[in-house]
């Protein structure tokens, strides 16, 4: 008995001795940095983010950000140390503003792309001076976005003033126009009846159980390559699918606008030059 107790008293000694060096360490390493450095790890660790900033703004990366540079990067120091700086609004004439895809832009660079494969519609940078370093503006108008899983089915228009896609292709029920709202019945080029009816005959047509896209669970995202208003995705997730839409912005404007307004995951670009980030031998719907 008397061992057990002797045991017991060793280990807590042990676990003493290991608390107070790991604290000592640790003090030694933030002093001695702070001294080394001339700095503390606050001001180090602010002073790394703000060349984050500039680097990603189009900075110098060995510039001396003591110089002033902090500012691109919206922070400034003040009495209390570091403290936000507003950034300033740009142009009403850029509310519709895409980075790095800016074809008037991309014409005047005089890049030389391949216009059969639609390179013009990917992004292309423009030199740093010619970024914008600026918060996009919101459409005239603009409302509170209208919340899940109303939105799949409407949205405010003056959120995202283009209906010349509802127009064009009003035989096939893509999108709707209604007083203030745009609503989007389901329909799609190949979506006759309907994109959840759609869904249910390629479960059909695969023999999934209860007609159902996901296999019990086997099929967990799809890839929507050309999405438009992305109708397939909204409806995907009733099927416990979540699916990413991708679309251009081409002749029917910024259909992604739609997309993302609605709730539904999408990404805007065109895959004419870029190979897909997937492995080959997957499954195609």
């Amino acid at each position: 008995m008397m061992r057990g107790r002797s045991d017991g008293a060793q280990k807590k000694r042990l676990w003493t001795f290991v608390g107070i060096g790991a604290v000592l360490v640790v003090f030694l390493y933030m002093y001695f940095g702070s001294k080394s450095g001339g700095e503390s790890a606050l001001e180090y660790g602010s002073r790394s983010l703000r060349k984050l900033g500039s680097s990603y703004l189009g900075g110098d990366d060995n510039s001396d950000l003591s110089s002033g540079q902090e500012e691109k990067f919206g922070l400034e120091d003040g009495d209390g140390g570091i403290v936000p700086k507003s950034f300033p609004v740009c142009d009403d004439r850029h509310s519709e503003l895409i980075p790095c895809l800016d074809r008037h832009l991309i014409y005047q660079m005089r890049l030389k792309l391949d216009l059969s494969l639609m390179e013009h519609y990917e992004r292309h940078c423009p030199l740093p001076e010619r970024r914008f370093n600026c918060l996009i503006p919101p459409p005239p108008g603009y409302k509170v976005p209208i919340k899940w899983p109303r939105s799949r089915d409407e949205v405010w228009k003056l959120n995202i003033p283009h209906t010349h896609l509802a127009n064009e292709k009003s035989d096939q029920n893509w999108m709707v126009v209604k007083g203030e709202k745009i609503i989007f019945p389901g329909g799609g080029t190949h979506f006759h009846y309907g994109a959840d009816k759609y869904i249910a005959l390629i479960a059909n047509m695969l023999n999934f159980t209860n007609n159902n896209l996901n296999d019990e669970g086997r099929i967990r995202t799809v890839f929507d390559v050309g999405c438009g208003v992305a109708s397939f995705g909204g409806y995907l997730l009733s099927s416990d699918i979540i699916a990413m839409s991708l679309a251009p912005n081409d002749v029917h404007q910024n259909q992604i606008q739609f997309a993302l307004e609605r709730g539904i995951p999408a990404y805007l670009g065109v895959l004419g030059t870029k190979r897909l980030p997937y492995p080959s031998r997957m499954k195609r719907i």
